[in-house]
């Protein structure tokens, strides 16, 4: 959201730069995210983590612990849940595509070249 400031008065004004002075100081003290990035990734490495463990990322192996329950659906009707894919891009055969929602754009660049849907089914 820029500011423009040819429509302040001179008060405003003197609040916005009391405001950005007090941010650089803030911005000032605090240490580079590298230094502090390293810092953390020691101490998570010195009792036995990784960064990903902590913060997210793929979870652990699993403990036996129960998982939570899914959020409710904010849309009308049943919870279909997940579907196998039933289209795979062969340049990349990790993409695929179950056939809902929006096609991803690997698969409607190639229909729009001249294939078809059924050129990427699963066999």
């Amino acid at each position: 959201m820029p500011i423009d400031v040819n429509t302040l008065s001179v008060r405003e004004l003197d609040q916005l730069i009391n405001q950005a002075k007090k941010r650089k100081t803030t911005l000032a003290k605090r240490k580079p995210i590298a230094l502090v990035r390293r810092k953390l990734t020691q101490l998570a490495k010195a009792e036995g983590y990784r960064i990903d463990e902590l913060f997210g990322g793929k979870a652990p192996a699993s403990t036996g612990e129960a998982k939570p329950a899914s959020k409710a659906r904010k849309g009308k009707g049943k919870p279909t849940g997940k579907v196998a894919p039933k289209y795979r891009n062969p340049a990349n055969p990790a993409e695929t595509w179950a056939g809902r929602g929006q096609a991803p754009r690997w698969l409607a660049a190639e229909l729009k070249s001249g294939k078809t849907l059924e050129d990427f089914l699963i066999r």
